[in-house]
């Protein structure tokens, strides 16, 4: 699959109406204020000057704030910026990120005028009380139906959400998790809620009024929820908050479970839990013999190993192995494990991502 890359333009808080309780824009973005027109060509050719000469998939991407909430004729001047390089073919299209509750058909007809194809809506969950509690502003029923009209038009649509908001729980976390792959969504972003400097929620939390997740109980929760939408097909992009300047520097991030490979951390999980699947059905199939190597793609090693080894530590104890270990295989695609005796150069078994999540859907 070709790389896909973003030339992201922060424009922090720009146009949303209200004060969600967890956020700081100034505190996320990757940069400091609202970067003024003029200054859009300056940062799209420095990120074009890095990236290979494919401009189908490069994309300008425009974040932050709510896009469509952002007064009408700014909107316009952002747009009509970026024009140039697309009419040249130096980007293939626009993005943009907004709220449910800012798009209409007025509003969906302006962005295809400009040739934006991809419309992230900031979600955070599909459940009212959770919304309401985390000052959103609008409810479930917005979240569909502005989903529905992105992709009537023919948009691809995002969906980002987020765990650990005031009143939520793992309950409400998979049924919007459910709710959201029932929309059939393009992509998907997965947030684990940070306690940010300066923010109502960090109030909260010094007020003994708010606790947030444990980074294990993120990762765990991320876990099912990922695994949710594999299941239907939906790629999940990204997971956790790009790890910025901003949110490195002391005290932006006041507690939470913050970590800057978030991603890379669920994805472990997974594959700690599609290899002991693995392991299972190889005892049943040849019976466990005490040395065995577990086979992946060379990019997934990291992945299976888990941090300082631990999902091979784990699966050894758990499997009551002599030893384990990992290593690639050239014939292996992404997201498969294979088991072998320590002996052999060869699979005994493989189970790809897709046999996994079968199996797992059937327990």
């Amino acid at each position: 699959m070709p790389q896909h890359y973003n030339i992201p333009l922060f424009i922090p808080h720009l146009g949303c109406p209200f004060q969600c309780i967890f956020c700081n824009q100034n505190k996320i973005a990757s940069s400091r204020g609202v970067p003024a027109i003029s200054d859009l060509t300056a940062i799209i050719d420095e990120y074009l000057s890095t990236m290979a000469d494919d401009s189908e998939n490069i994309e300008i991407a425009f974040f932050g704030g709510s896009f469509t909430a952002i007064d009408h004729e700014l909107q316009g001047k952002y747009l009509a910026a970026v024009q140039p390089y697309l009419k040249s073919g130096r980007i293939g299209s626009i993005r943009i990120s907004t709220r449910p509750d800012y798009i209409d058909d007025r509003i969906l007809s302006f962005l295809a005028g400009y040739g934006v194809k991809t419309i992230e809506l900031g979600v955070q969950s599909l459940c009212d009380e959770v919304l309401k509690a985390s000052g959103r502003g609008y409810s479930r029923d917005d979240v569909f139906k502005a989903s529905h009209h992105i992709k009537d038009r023919g948009f691809k649509l995002g969906l980002q959400l987020m765990i650990g908001l005031p009143g939520d729980n793992y309950e409400r976390d998979l049924d919007s998790t459910r709710q959201a792959a029932a929309l059939n969504p393009d992509l998907v972003r997965i947030y684990p809620t940070l306690v940010i400097a300066d923010t109502p929620l960090e109030s909260l939390f010094h007020e003994h009024k708010y606790v947030p997740l444990s980074l294990p109980e993120a990762v765990a929760v991320c876990k099912d929820m990922f695994l949710i939408f594999q299941q239907q097909d939906i790629n999940v992009i990204r997971m956790g908050l790009q790890p910025g300047e901003e949110l490195r520097s002391p005290g932006a991030v006041v507690a939470g479970p913050f970590h800057p490979s978030f991603g890379e951390l669920v994805e472990q999980e997974v594959f700690k839990e599609q290899a002991g699947m693995a392991l299972g059905n190889y005892k049943e199939k040849a019976g466990l013999k005490p040395d065995l190597v577990l086979m992946v793609h060379e990019k997934d090693i990291s992945k299976m190993t888990g941090p300082r080894k631990s999902n091979l530590l784990f699966l050894k104890n758990e499997w009551q192995l002599e030893s384990l270990k990992v290593k690639a295989h050239p014939d292996l695609v992404r997201d498969t494990v294979a088991v072998a005796p320590a002996s052999d150069s060869r699979p005994a078994l493989i189970l790809t991502r897709k046999q996994f999540l079968l199996s797992k859907g059937q327990c």
